[in-house]
């Protein structure tokens, strides 16, 4: 494999899903720090946020002290959805509220022990608290006490329960749009489990703050901000800081990937070229044209995971291959496989591939399996994303004279774990700020100093003549 070479046109490829984000913000803030060159940047999951806001010079709001990934508000990024907050609290003072007359039952219980121990040390006060609960008891389960109480409460707990779930439903059905929803009525109101829309939000707003400068000014809808993005990356390109932009993300009603790429000449027109038996029209959204405006929607799709989370819809233009029509869209785990093919596509020799998962490279290293429903799908979201990272690299390697890897060699904290994880092999508790720090530390480690570094100093060598090579 040839050595790096700033000279060669290179790209950073994103990859990963959720709190892996973090290990991309580390990474970005080494490469930025070492001078290391990117001509393009790329991702798919969670990588689109970073790559965009890379490509406009904006990577800084991934990993200052109060960015993305280090802020408090990180919690918060896929969390339940509202409705299964609300009906799970309701649900704990349901439970809570029909626990009420065993609770006063044992509370009797532990009055009448005391009054007996009382009695036994011949303290006079024992006979008179264990007289005065029992009356208390009696009208406790008078008829206008509990027996009369505690249905009225339950019932008023599972009415709320059963409204929220109504409304939940009713805004679900809102939600969708011009989609029609095909199935039993409760599937609306069970839905996905985790909310991809405070993650969009967060990076949408990051991305705004970026395009709109110092002007106070409220962010407007999806299409405007998309518009405003691409239109700022276009005007700036060249510049120190802004580099080209290519995002994959999946629609699952065309079955097959959407490529959104923004790229200068001469590549944009050998990207956007037609091919054998496909129409690049159904497949490519060019950021420099009528694409534009979905720009933000593309950033939406990859952020938002398959199946623990109901899917994005992006609405294509009327003059566009869709002719109007409303897709889901979403990530895919497989997918770096073809953003790699349309990185090579895009004219780039040498890549930078970033991914927060780790795989066990020895033995005797099984922790304990999770049952809970984040470490249940994060386990298996990590597996997939570790066998596709393997496979894209072994099919695409020969598309390009170079392909480096940064990957943590142990991280605990899994796509869904924004509050952090418990790390059995160090016995605490292994948070997202500190897998930024490590990712900063692996791209030293395994790209900048042995590779970057390296081939510095065989670049010098190949300029000394003969008679000074030392």
């Amino acid at each position: 494999m040839p050595p790096y070479s700033p000279e060669r046109r290179t790209a950073l490829v994103l990859t990963g899903t959720g709190a892996h984000g973090a290990y991309h913000a580390g990474a970005l803030r080494a490469l930025q720090e070492a001078g290391v060159k990117i001509d393009l940047v790329a991702g798919h999951g969670v990588g689109v946020g970073g790559a965009a806001l890379a490509a406009i010079d904006g990577g800084a709001r991934l990993w200052d002290a109060d960015g993305i990934w280090r802020s408090r508000s990180v919690t918060a990024l896929y969390g339940w959805r509202r409705p299964l907050h609300v009906v799970a609290s309701l649900a704990v003072l349901l439970v809570a509220i029909l626990l009420v007359p065993l609770l006063v039952l044992l509370a009797g219980l532990l009055v009448f022990l005391i009054g007996f121990f009382l009695e036994m040390l011949q303290v006079s006060q024992g006979a008179s608290i264990i007289a005065a609960f029992s009356a208390w008891l009696q009208d406790a389960f008078s008829g206008t006490g509990l027996p009369t109480l505690v249905p009225r409460a339950a019932t008023i707990a599972l009415a709320a329960i059963i409204g929220v779930l109504a409304v939940s439903a009713f805004v679900a059905g809102r939600v969708a749009g011009s989609r029609r929803m095909h199935g039993a009525w409760w599937w609306r109101i069970a839905g996905a489990p985790l909310d991809a829309r405070a993650a969009i939000e967060r990076f949408a707003d990051a991305l705004w703050e970026l395009i709109r400068g110092a002007a106070p000014l409220a962010r407007p809808g999806r299409s405007a901000v998309g518009r405003r993005f691409s239109e700022v990356l276009i005007e700036n390109l060249g510049q120190p800081g802004f580099r080209e932009l290519l995002l994959v993300a999946t629609d699952l009603d065309a079955r097959r990937d959407i490529v959104a790429a923004l790229l200068t000449d001469p590549y944009r027109q050998d990207f956007l070229a037609p091919r054998v038996g496909v129409d690049r029209r159904s497949e490519v959204l060019d950021l420099t044209g009528v694409g534009r405006d979905h720009a933000l929607d593309m950033i939406a799709a990859g952020l938002t995971p398959p199946l623990v989370s109901d899917p994005h819809l992006l609405t294509f233009a009327s003059d566009s291959f869709w002719r109007g029509e409303t897709h889901r869209v979403c990530d895919r785990p497989g997918a770096l496989q073809r953003l790699l093919e349309e990185v090579a596509a895009a004219g780039v020799r040498q890549v930078v591939i970033v991914s927060g998962v780790a795989t066990a490279a020895a033995p005797h290293r099984l922790r304990a399996a999770r049952i809970d429903m984040r470490g249940r799908c994060g386990d298996f979201q990590a597996a997939a994303e570790a066998v596709a990272l393997r496979d894209a690299i072994e099919a695409t390697r020969m598309f390009f004279d170079s392909v480096y890897l940064v990957q943590p060699v142990h991280n605990a904290v899994g796509p869904y774990d924004l509050g952090g994880a418990y790390d059995e092999g160090s016995d605490r508790v292994m948070s997202v700020s500190e897998l930024a720090e490590r990712a900063y530390e692996d791209s030293y480690r395994q790209f900048i100093e042995p590779v970057v570094g390296g081939s510095g100093e065989h670049l010098a060598r190949r300029r000394l003549p003969a008679s000074q090579t030392p």
